[in-house]
């Protein structure tokens, strides 16, 4: 069994994948979308990946405030949500990732990648993050599995 972890973001989806084992995520790619409503293309290539790393579950970030509140981002998580299920027919889980990009770009400014190309990571990095978020919470908690 593979999970995939996503980072949900307006113009990009970074991509993470776990080992067969659900120990460690890997980054994959970050797919990317010329504007927010246009995600045909993303889910297809999201399948795509479920089929590739014959996945059997997905984990999506989900943007909470820090205060825990829900804002618009939120929403269009849960709307994004509602079509991976659709396409995918795979249970999809929501994962707080408050402060994942920020452990991103901080992980890469201490690997020493130039502020400038960070942006260009960061999504994946995050996704990443997500994902060994939720592996590591299944270590702990195996009942769940």
């Amino acid at each position: 069994m593979r999970i995939l972890g996503l980072d949900f973001g307006s113009k990009t989806v970074g991509v993470a994948v776990s080992d067969a084992l659900l120990i460690t995520a890997q980054g994959v790619e970050i797919i990317r979308r010329k504007a927010p409503t246009k995600l045909r293309q993303t889910l297809a290539r999201i399948e795509q990946l479920v089929s590739e790393y014959e996945v059997e579950k997905i984990v999506l970030g989900y943007p909470k405030n820090m205060n825990s509140t829900e804002g618009e981002r939120c929403e269009k998580t849960k709307e994004f949500k509602e079509m991976l299920e659709k396409r995918c027919g795979l249970p999809v889980i929501l994962w707080d990732e408050r402060l994942t990009t920020v452990a991103a770009d901080r992980s890469m400014m201490e690997t020493g990648i130039r502020r400038e190309n960070r942006k260009e990571y960061v999504d994946e990095i995050a996704a990443i993050f997500i994902l060994q978020g939720y592996l590591d919470y299944l270590s702990n908690h195996p009942e769940e599995k």
